[in-house]
């Protein structure tokens, strides 16, 4: 079977019912999220958009796709949010400048989100923070761009934690961001 190409992508994205993220013509069907990762994303959405409202950046959610131009090839993932501050043409169905990118991560995405996603993430030359968001414990990793030493990661752990996004002119209270969660007490 032939690769699809990425105007091929778009077509049948903008147009069908499913999503799905592009890797270098291979497309991968996106599964449905539980009720409490589309409670952070959409904390995360609301708690970040609304400190933007007088800002040039702006928030989107998991319908908007990131695309991004490796080496060799190209792809389009939905993060399950980003700020942007230099937007695509409104028609585009996808960000090419992402500052920020947050992944809502469970033990059936850790491995894609922790590897792949982050490493084609990381490779954007305008992203300046990728967060990874636990699900099941209140903690953010923070991938934060060091203009001398790369990526550097930084740990935000208990709700009292507050991610700091001075490249937006943004905080992320992690008590907001998990408002409504229920954490499952783990044996010791």
């Amino acid at each position: 079977m032939p690769l699809m190409s990425v105007e091929q992508y778009l077509s049948q994205e903008t147009d069908g019912d499913l999503r799905h993220e592009y890797l270098g013509g291979y497309l991968y069907a996106m599964a449905g999220a539980k009720t409490v990762h589309n409670r952070i994303a959409s904390s995360f959405l609301i708690r970040v958009g609304s400190q933007l409202v007088d800002h040039p950046c702006e928030a989107f959610n998991s319908d908007m796709k990131v695309r991004i131009q490796m080496a060799s090839h190209t792809r389009f993932y939905y993060p399950d949010g980003m700020v942007v501050c230099t937007p695509n043409p409104p028609d585009d169905p996808y960000q090419d400048q992402p500052v920020v990118v947050a992944e809502v991560i469970s033990e059936s995405t850790r491995r894609t989100d922790e590897g792949e996603k982050r490493e084609a993430y990381l490779s954007i030359p305008t992203l300046r923070v990728y967060l990874l968001i636990e699900i099941d414990r209140p903690q953010v990793v923070a991938y934060r761009r060091d203009e001398t030493n790369g990526f550097q990661s930084e740990y935000y752990s208990g709700l009292d934690c507050v991610v700091p996004l001075e490249e937006i002119s943004a905080t992320l209270p992690l008590r907001d961001l998990y408002q409504r969660v229920e954490f499952t007490p783990t044996a010791s």
